[in-house]
Formats: C-alpha cells, structure tokens, sequence
C-alpha cells in the first residue's frame, strides 16, 4: 500500500495516477474525495457529516469519522487480500489523522508519503481548478503534515507529477 498525504491542490491525486502508469502491477486508487463523494449530500452540508467552510477549513463530525473508519477498514481489507492500493489522503489531524489510518493498517506493508507544495502554489492551482473552496490550499499546506512521519518526501512546488511518481516507484522495487 501506498498512502499519500498532502494539503488540498498539492497534486497527489496527479502522483496516484502516474503510479498508476508506471508501477508494473494493477494499483487501485482510492482518495479521500471519493469517500466523502460517496457519501449522502446531506451529510456534505451537516454538523454530523463534513462541512466546508466559506475560509477553506474543513469541519468534520462524528457521522463522518464513523464512515471514514469503515472505509479505511476496508481499504485494508482489500489490501490484506491481495489488492495493491494508493490511497490519496488529507490528514486534517496531522499525526492524530495517521495514528488512526496506522492502526487500520495494521501488519500490512505501507510506503508513507508526504507530497508537499508551497501554500502559495497550491492556492494558485485551487484557484485554476475551480472546484475546490477557497482558502483549503492555504490552511491545509503545513498543517497536514504537522507530527506525521514518512518514508518518503516528494515536493511538487516545481517536480512534476510524474517525476514525483518516479522516486515513489523507486522506493516500491
């Protein structure tokens, strides 16, 4: 398993699917999005669910963390029966947002990526992409990775995605 972490538009999702390209085996991708893109749209505007905040800032809730940790359960479920995943993560609780994903995934072979950018950077690409609110990049840049721990830093300021996905398949061999 692959799990990579980073703040909102540092270009995670871009690393996941040139690893998609160049690691040899079939890899599934899963991200955080496609968890909270599953989920009701209810629990998308409820104090309950998830909320974004008008200044960027993610808000989650108990409904939410119920989810979120049967969903992590069976990333590593389908980990643990052979399936090679890359999860593309926000850890909004910085080391507390790991400890939890570390614990599900318990026993299984992880590579921990930190994918940073420069907040600046980031917030230009939040901007460009248009469908993301404003002010995420920028709250989320430094705070995601505060008290977390890698195997492996990849810095998209200025490398690529795929040259990103290069160094990370490196370390998969």
């Amino acid at each position: 398993m692959i799990v990579l972490n980073g703040g909102s538009s540092s270009g995670k999702s871009g690393i996941a699917r040139c690893l998609q390209a160049v690691l040899p085996d079939p890899w599934l991708s899963f991200g955080v999005d496609t968890l909270v893109e599953a989920m009701p749209a209810s629990m998308r505007t409820s104090d309950g669910g998830i909320v974004f905040a008008p200044d960027g800032e993610v808000i989650v809730g108990p409904e939410f963390r119920t989810l979120e940790a049967a969903w992590i359960e069976g990333l590593a479920t389908m980990a643990r029966a052979g399936a090679r995943i890359i999860v593309d993560e926000v850890f909004l609780g910085g080391a507390a947002s790991q400890r939890r994903l570390q614990q599900a995934l318990g026993g299984l072979q992880v590579l921990w990526v930190g994918v940073r950018c420069d907040a600046t950077v980031a917030a230009g690409r939040e901007i460009a992409r248009g469908d993301r609110v404003a002010g995420m990049a920028l709250s989320q840049a430094d705070a995601v990775h505060r008290g977390t721990s890698y195997d492996l830093e990849v810095d998209t300021t200025h490398t690529e995605s795929m040259e990103c996905a290069r160094t990370i398949f490196a370390r998969v061999k």
